[in-house]
């Protein structure tokens, strides 16, 4: 059996070779623009007319606000699914296609807007209707319909599948269009154009990323490279990519020989992500080479095959560098014949062959040459020569090794067989090749961070591997030491803090820059009374949810006294940790088992994020807009919406956060469908428990209403809606940041929001966040000790 020199990928990857363009994409792009042209020359002409009276006709068909609900319902169903199809196509990894629906979508937008302009420019200024207050009775009503044609052309270049969504998706916008015209908000031949600018930019986008297909590397090219170095090629055909995602080729020669073609691209980034992680994050001689160029990468892996040949190592030897074209360059080794350990049946796998993987990678060691990358793919016996190793995907070795590498090699080794033949057989082969005293020194190196990437993802199935593999070799070594060596220059998670962090500082500082702090003991105390109040009416409503949701009969006043102790504990732990630990113990000290209290608690919290989605899609949606604007979603709930999927696709592309919220949500969220189920036996606890729910974020809403209310101005009109959206979007970021109770980014996030979104200038957001925090989050914290001691002292928690 033949394997390739690396390990590599069944199909081809996307983006690896040159992408497809239709000349008819162009063609039909341009004619789209000479069309859209034509129509504005001839508005240009027709402006002084009164025959586009059609949507005052129109209007009288159906009520306005059936119209108006209608258009929002299928807006938020649109947002919806754009976000789902956006993260469908990160999960599958074709970042081509999420690159071309995105530009369609945005350019739609763009020359949507760009048009409007123009026409707006050749509209003399009594003909510019006022979009916001009066009904627009013009040719071109509204610059609203951007959003429209963003939709027709992110439907127009999606990837394949997806029947349903994309029939939903056609269905939505279309009535988006039909209501927006029956309203009146926009006319006949502004949707015609809409449509034209839609397609338009599908088309062009289409010719300009290409559909993401692989296609085939020019064969002719490769033939007379081969040709070049003496070596007639009688076919040449690909086969799939290396682990770095570049295009393979077998090429049969005349002399019945076969050699691999691999083409190295500058254009191909696979892996080069990867790597520049990896050393940022690891340390000295653990980070990988980055090897700028595919020159250098060529290079390498010729000066690589070269010195584990001259050690007399098994490798496949590099036979040509050639060159395609400007940053295209081909590498041509022969294809050695050996079956990978991948491939081995456990009969295989004897202590023999153990033994030769061992003696084969001393050779090269002793040579100063690391091969890096030890895998099941990597390493395998050779056909011709059962008793002797060889090794394959040596790429990314290093010469001159220092002695770290070479214990990382060791360790990549030990870890790579004790997967396959289990701990003590792998430690007692290293015994028998390296001695004692070598095997116990690589005990500080059995790390994650300084194995290969196949093998640390190995290792996510058995996650005690490792630990087996220290006490094995402790067993025999008591001696050895046990301290790791140092491999990272520092965890994710302290990148991630001292980002979050920084940026934190820096929003709080450019909102304090010009604020009288003087301000904040000015607050109206009639505004200020009922802010207060309001977060009152908090702790009461979230003692109603829990009364509401739990199946057994819970003391009111010691139910709102475990709210004020939730809240004292919520200082030390992350947001609605602290809540969810209190909720639970006090439920079960109440006589719930504790599997009913996990439970219950749980649907208190999925019920709580199922209202608060719709509220800040709804909430957002209709900040900033009329009637007339309100066909079509506002700048707020776009952001939102782009927000939120990028949060969810960070969130569900690492294995990392998935398997950190999985293991934090499991426990609660186990038994919430059968607890959902009883629920619907009791109307009276779910009208409780749901209305509990409601009042609690209308509270949290009133009293930053409230607090807003308390320094703003005489006067001042701030729009309860915007200040929804703010709180809601607020409280999601706290509920994701790291510090207890949000602290930091949750500020940051309301005093800016209330800044973009609410019209609220900085030395009233300001104060106004600081008394809405001390209201809900701080003040609570003196009860709340209280309210824990005597709980604690009652045996309640």
């Amino acid at each position: 059996m033949t394997t390739r020199s690396d390990s590599e990928a069944p199909a081809p990857g996307p983006g690896t070779a040159r992408t497809p363009r239709r000349p008819v994409d162009l063609l039909l792009g341009a004619a789209g623009l000479l069309l859209v042209a034509a129509i504005m020359l001839a508005v240009s002409v027709a402006t002084g007319s009164d025959d586009a009276a059609d949507p005052v006709r129109l209007r009288s068909l159906l009520p306005p606000s059936l119209l108006f609900l209608v258009a929002v319902g299928a807006n938020l169903v649109l947002i919806v699914l754009v976000c789902y199809v956006v993260l469908r196509i990160l999960f599958t990894g074709r970042l081509r296609d999420l690159a071309r629906v995105m530009a369609a979508g945005i350019s739609a937008y763009a020359l949507a807007a760009l048009i409007n302009a123009a026409l707006l420019s050749l509209l003399s200024p009594d003909q510019v209707p006022n979009t916001l207050t009066v009904s627009p009775d013009d040719v071109f009503p509204s610059a609203t319909l951007g959003y429209v044609a963003a939709v027709i052309a992110f439907l127009r270049t999606m990837p394949t599948g997806l029947p349903r969504t994309r029939s939903v998706l056609w269905a939505g916008n279309t009535t988006v269009a039909v209501c927006s015209l029956l309203a009146g908000v926009t006319s006949l031949l502004a949707l015609v154009l809409t449509v034209l600018v839609g397609m338009i930019c599908a088309f062009l986008t289409w010719y300009a990323i290409g559909a993401g297909s692989p296609s085939p590397a020019d064969h002719g090219l490769l033939y007379a490279e081969l040709s070049r170095f003496g070596m007639t090629a009688a076919t040449v055909a690909q086969a799939g990519t290396d682990r770095e995602g570049n295009p393979r080729h077998l090429a049969e020669l005349a002399d019945g020989s076969r050699v691999e073609v691999t083409v190295l691209s500058s254009e191909n980034t696979s892996g080069f992500w990867r790597r520049l992680r990896d050393m940022a994050f690891l340390r000295g001689p653990v980070a990988p080479r980055m090897l700028y160029g595919v020159r250098r990468r060529a290079e390498h892996a010729a000066l690589m095959s070269y010195s584990a040949r001259d050690a007399g190592v098994t490798v496949p030897r590099v036979l040509a560098v050639g060159e395609l074209g400007p940053g295209t360059v081909v590498l041509v080794r022969e294809l050695l014949e050996v079956r990978p350990l991948d491939e081995l049946g456990e009969e295989a796998l004897t202590d023999g062959l153990l033994d030769l993987c061992w003696s084969e990678l001393g050779t090269l060691h002793r040579h100063r040459v690391a091969h890096g990358g030890l895998t099941g793919a990597t390493v395998g016996v050779l056909d011709s020569v059962p008793e002797r190793a060889g090794f394959t995907g040596i790429d990314r070795g290093a010469v001159a090794a220092p002695q770290m590498k070479i214990s990382l090699d060791h360790a990549a080794m030990v870890t790579l067989l004790a997967m396959r033949v289990g701990p003590e057989r792998a430690v007692d082969s290293a015994v028998r090749s390296l001695g004692g005293p070598a095997t116990a020194a690589i005990l500080p190196f059995l790390q994650p961070p300084g194995l290969p990437y196949p093998l640390r993802a190995g290792l996510r199935a058995d996650r005690g591997l490792l630990g087996r593999l220290r006490e094995r070799m402790a067993e025999l070594a008591p001696e050895a030491t046990f301290e790791p060596v140092r491999l990272e220059r520092m965890q994710p998670r302290t990148i991630v803090s001292v980002v979050i962090a920084t940026a934190v500082g820096l929003v709080l500082l450019y909102q304090l820059t010009g604020v009288d702090f003087g301000t904040i003991g000015r607050a109206d105390p009639r505004w200020a009374v009922a802010a207060f109040a309001m977060s009152t009416v908090c702790m009461i409503a979230a003692a109603m949810v829990l009364v509401g949701f739990v199946p057994i009969p819970l003391p009111w006043w010691r139910t709102v006294m475990a709210q004020y102790a939730a809240s004292f504990v919520r200082i030390a732990a992350p947001a609605g940790l602290g809540s969810i630990a209190v909720n639970t113990r006090f439920v079960t000290r109440a006589g719930a088992p504790t599997s009913l209290a996990l439970s219950a608690v749980g649907l208190t919290q999925l019920v709580g994020f199922l209202l608060h989605v719709p509220l800040l899609l709804v909430c957002a949606y209709l900040t900033g807009t009329s009637y007339w604007t309100g066909f079509t979603p506002s700048p707020t709930v776009v952001v939102i919406s782009v927000v939120g999927t990028a949060a969810v696709a960070v969130v569900l592309l690492s294995p990392r956060m998935r398997r950190a919220i999985a293991s934090r949500t499991r426990p609660y969220l186990r038994g919430v469908l059968p607890r959902l189920l009883d629920m619907f036996q009791s109307p009276a606890g779910l009208l409780l428990g749901l209305g509990g729910t409601v009042l609690l974020t209308v509270a949290f809403v009133l009293c930053l209403y409230f607090s807003v209310a308390a320094f703003s101005p005489p006067g001042t009109y701030v729009s309860p809606v915007a200040v929804a959206v703010v709180f809601l979007a607020g409280n999601a970021i706290g509920s994701a940041a790291p510090t207890p109770g949000g602290l930091g980014a949750v500020e940051a996030a309301l005093i800016g929001g209330l800044t973009a979104v609410a019209g609220v200038t900085a030395a009233v957001a300001l104060p106004a966040v600081l008394l809405f925090r001390l209201l809900t989050f701080w003040f609570p914290v003196l009860p709340g000790w209280a309210a824990f001691s005597h709980l604690q002292r009652r045996e309640a928690i």
